[in-house]
């Protein structure tokens, strides 16, 4: 999809989504703290006053705020579901929790975007008038009997997705967790060893009503996703002759292999996704498409070959799903119920086809090479904000099989991969940061983060350019490393990297070539990477090819790298048609192909 050109200046949390509640249901539901927590109070102090006036269990403010927000209140600024603070207080077309709030507090709306006292004492109103209304005007008696009320308060628009909103906060109670909020007040959950009463059955929100062109009749791939699927008689372009189409049907795995799943952004909502790929002159598609509130569109059936990752190789042996938001909006944060949906859907992929569950099979749009030096570069989506260590948890927490597991990758030494301490399972206990999860990490021409940056495609002014950087969970090969000797605590690993470093000449060329540079890790991110370890050298030559895809043609040739220069390989594929066998090596953000006749 299109790329946004503004940005904040840094924050994102894992989480959000909220609730749809019927006013005027309920008596002696007006709340008013006669003297309201101030900013200055710490958020302990919060949490035990909300619990303490509207009688709803401490543990469950603290596990839901924690889901939410990471215990921020990320500077007012909304989630793409129009969510507010770490209790996600909601404001869209659906759902309106957050006026709910400040008519329950007698507040302002504004004190509830901003204070994060305030916040939790409107999601604590919010979580006591839900359970009233479904609990025939009873509030649970135990921390168990809040199960029903949690699953509400998901906003989920599915059964499933509700109960994997409820379960997640569950687990958080169960497992405890230490961390800090903005102000780095630190925050200890101890663990709770309750077990939750799924007795009341699922109080999930109704389905919206059903987008132009779709319809819930069970005709899906994915068992409970809503049947947007385009008929082939006007968009399949097998079918459509000299005329607009957007897609090319297929009988995959059959005739190609399923080996990737492509995760994208939208730029906007589901249904301005839904606008896009019903429009056959678009000449765009997709698989699947995950809204804020868990409703999952499918749009193309599985077999056939979406036009999605602007290289036609990787369209023709992957799935595609986008989710509603931004790339280069980090308050625009990705939400709890979106990640949540998309986990299961992906699980549900990656058991179907056998494909692993890593990040070199389960690629970012972002992370997808042109095909050739004339069409780079790709797009950047799902951006920096994505969280993928949280993502990969998730989808691992689905019971992915064991024969979709990526067992053949080994740890290497001399190598390195990424995961954020702000990015990590939901009981991270590092207890220091709460609010930076933006997750592309730098590159520098020396050891120092006082040197220049390596050349890049905006000078480093665009947050989502991916020519200067890394992402986590890929694996890279380092030569040395030491400590930043600008004294920042970094640690500087020299990596091979393909670096644009031909963007500023006239003409402009989006050849890459590969170059040893440093890359920034901050204390605590850095593991031992996994995967296959190549040295590269072509024969009379200095330098060895780097392919777009694994095909033989000199057109798809998109860099070079030095004889000996050494990468990690997370995969190894046969060239369609051909006995030809191809590394994928992590070249750069993106990922690349040198065929085995390079590899020493």
């Amino acid at each position: 999809m299109k790329r946004s050109l503004s940005y904040p200046h840094l924050i994102l949390s894992t989480l959000g989504a909220l609730v749809f509640v019927l006013g005027g249901l309920l008596a002696n539901t007006t709340f008013v703290q006669a003297h309201p927590l101030a900013s200055s109070g710490t958020i302990d102090m919060a949490f035990a006053q909300a619990s303490r006036e509207f009688q709803v269990p401490q543990p469950l403010l603290e596990s839901i705020c924690y889901m939410e927000g990471r215990l921020s209140e990320h500077s007012g600024s909304p989630s793409i579901d129009g969510g507010y603070g770490c209790m996600h207080l909601v404001k869209n077309r659906r759902v309106d929790t957050l006026d709910q709030a400040a008519k329950l507090l007698h507040v302002n709306v504004r004190q509830l975007k901003i204070n994060i006292a305030t916040n939790i004492r409107g999601g604590a109103a919010i979580l006591r008038q839900d359970a009233l209304r479904i609990n025939n005007h009873h509030l649970p008696t135990k921390l168990s009997g809040w199960y029903s009320t949690v699953e509400v308060y998901s906003d989920a628009s599915t059964p499933y997705v509700a109960a994997m909103y409820a379960n997640g906060v569950y687990t958080i109670m169960n497992r405890g967790f230490r961390a800090a909020d903005d102000a780095r007040e630190p925050v200890m959950l101890a663990p709770q060893h309750v077990t939750p009463d799924k007795s009341m059955g699922n109080k999930a929100t109704p389905a919206a009503t059903m987008p132009q062109g779709c319809s819930n009749d069970g005709q899906t791939d994915y068992p409970g996703a809503v049947d947007c699927i385009l008929p082939a008689n006007s968009f399949d372009c097998s079918q459509v002759k000299n005329s607009s189409c957007t897609y090319k049907s297929a009988n995959r795995p059959n005739d190609d292999a399923i080996n990737f799943v492509g995760i994208h952004d939208i730029e906007g909502t589901a249904q301005d996704a839904l606008n896009t790929f019903q429009n056959v002159s678009g000449g765009d598609s997709i698989h699947y498409i995950v809204d804020s509130d868990g409703t999952i569109y499918q749009v193309l059936h599985e077999k056939d070959i979406a036009y999605h990752l602007g290289n036609l190789w990787y369209n023709d042996h992957s799935i595609g799903i986008e989710h509603a938001g931004y790339a280069a909006t980090g308050y625009q944060w990705y939400n709890a119920t979106e990640y949540l949906a998309s986990a299961k859907l992906v699980a549900y992929l990656l058991g179907k086809y056998h494909i692993p569950l890593d990040h070199e099979h389960i690629v970012g749009h972002g992370t997808v090479p042109a095909p050739t030096p004339v069409s780079a570069p790709n797009h950047v989506d799902p951006g920096p904000y994505w969280l993928w260590d949280y993502y990969l948890n998730l989808i691992k927490q689905q019971g992915v099989s064991a024969v979709s597991q990526a067992t053949s990758q080994a740890s290497q030494a001399h190598t390195v991969v990424l995961h954020p301490t702000t990015d990590q399972q939901l009981n991270s206990a590092d207890g220091t940061e709460t609010t930076a999860n933006f997750n592309f990490f730098n590159l520098y021409t020396g050891p120092s983060t006082s040197s220049s940056l390596v050349p890049s495609g905006s000078n480093g002014t665009d947050v989502t350019d991916e020519t200067y950087n890394v992402e986590p969970d890929i694996s890279y090969y380092y030569v040395t490393k030491r400590s930043d000797t600008a004294g920042s605590g970094d640690t500087m690993y020299e990596i091979y990297y393909g670096e644009a470093d031909q963007l500023g000449r006239n003409p402009k060329s989006e050849f890459t070539n590969g170059k040893l540079a440093w890359l920034a890790v901050p204390p605590g991110y850095a593991t031992t990477g996994r995967g296959t370890l190549v040295t590269l050298g072509l024969k009379n030559s200095r330098v060895a090819k780097v392919y777009g895809r694994p095909t033989s043609s000199k057109s798809d040739v998109i860099g070079d790298t030095p004889n000996n220069s050494r990468y990690v390989s997370g995969l190894t594929l046969t060239e369609d048609g051909t006995n030809n066998r191809w590394y994928e090596i992590n070249y750069n953000h993106r990922q690349a192909w040198v065929p085995a006749s390079e590899v020493r």
